[in-house]
């Protein structure tokens, strides 16, 4: 289920105000919202315009300059060249074919780790089974091999402290 959108208002004054939490915000606030997968909107108070777009660049920027990564000198210097629209289209377009490509790769990396951890669980629930508590099941459903294991074995046990009864020997005896 996707949570309510929550729609920012921003100031002439460069305020932010969150509607739904009835509070200002700052960038930072913003940028837990998205990264906890909540949808945000900016726009402006006075005119309604979508300012989205501007301020999630905003808040990339603001963290990009407390750390030297980022994205590429380069790409950056092609952002600023890509001026007409069908170059700032195709970068677009690679830009978010890139990002597709990351996220498959993050999704068949978390499939793998799952079925690893599957594999790993796997003795363990053959074990449980082996012995008798299959998960899901009561030991009362199952047929209890054990028991029936151990009676025999005691039946086992009982017929060897019977004294054997000796056949007389068929060698004839040397004198």
């Amino acid at each position: 289920m996707k949570s309510a959108e929550i729609v920012i208002k921003k100031y002439g004054n460069r305020r932010l105000y969150d509607t739904a939490g009835s509070r200002y915000v700052n960038l930072d606030d913003l940028a837990q919202h998205v990264r906890a997968g909540r949808e945000v909107r900016v726009v402006d108070a006075k005119t309604g315009q979508d300012l989205t777009r501007v301020t999630l660049t905003q808040i990339i920027t603001e963290d990009a300059k407390d750390k030297p990564t980022g994205l590429p000198l380069e790409l950056l210097r092609q952002l600023i060249i890509a001026s007409d629209e069908v170059r700032q289209e195709f970068l677009m377009w690679y830009l978010k074919s890139a990002f597709d490509t990351y996220q498959k790769l993050q999704d068949t990396v978390q499939n793998r780790l799952s079925e690893v951890q599957s594999a790993v669980l796997s003795p363990v629930d053959m074990m449980k089974r082996f012995l008798g508590a299959t998960p899901g099941t009561s030991a009362s459903q199952q047929p209890n091999e054990v028991d029936s294991l151990r009676k025999r074995v005691a039946e086992l046990e009982a017929q060897l402290r019977k004294p054997a009864q000796r056949k007389p020997s068929t060698r004839k005896r040397r004198r």
